[in-house]
């Protein structure tokens, strides 16, 4: 009976542990993921578009403080796009990465919703996978909302592994850099 019980709390271990590295791919799967539909819908957006942004009220000389600021980076336009952007998560499929043996989430859609072109042996594709990355996706832009306007706000280099990585944890695992000070 010993031998069977030492077993299971051995099975049970590797059973957990297994899931914990699946959770934490599946995370920074879908913070990539989203770093990368939202650099993208940034950019589609003419540069010269622009928002007021500031106070509408009138100061005592009768003047107002409203600036235009750039409309691709202003609050209003990334909380817009924060409120469908794991929606596209319905266009990536998950395949096993050959060198790290570690999930990893692909768009294999392209933009305009046709195929794009990628090799699609390996790549798992279903309702399953669409559905907990579309899940993680929300709970990263539930949890890291403040974040995310703030990486996007600025035009910044490396964000993907900025936010992914540094600031979030969510792929710690992935890249080694310490940790922002929050």
């Amino acid at each position: 009976m010993r031998g069977w019980g030492r077993l299971a709390l051995l099975v049970g271990a590797l059973l957990g542990a297994a899931w914990a590295r699946t959770a934490q791919d599946l995370h920074c799967g879908a913070c990539r993921a989203l770093v990368d539909e939202l650099e993208w819908e940034i950019a589609q957006v003419d540069p010269k578009k622009t928002i007021q942004m500031g106070s509408f009220r009138i100061n005592p000389d009768g003047s107002q403080s409203v600036v235009e600021v750039p409309y691709a980076r202003s609050e209003a336009h990334l909380t817009e796009l924060l409120e469908e952007v794991c929606d596209r998560m319905k266009e990536y499929g998950e395949q096993i990465d050959p060198d790290t043996h570690r999930n990893i989430y692909i768009r294999v859609v392209n933009r305009n919703g046709e195929p794009n072109g990628v090799n699609l042996e390996g790549i798992r594709i279903d309702s399953d996978i669409r559905g907990t990355l579309k899940f993680a996706c929300e709970t990263i832009v539930e949890e890291y909302e403040d974040e995310l306007i703030e990486f996007f706000s600025r035009e910044a280099d490396n964000i993907k592994d900025k936010l992914c990585s540094k600031r979030t944890d969510l792929c710690d695992h992935a890249l080694r850099v310490p940790h922002d000070e929050l």
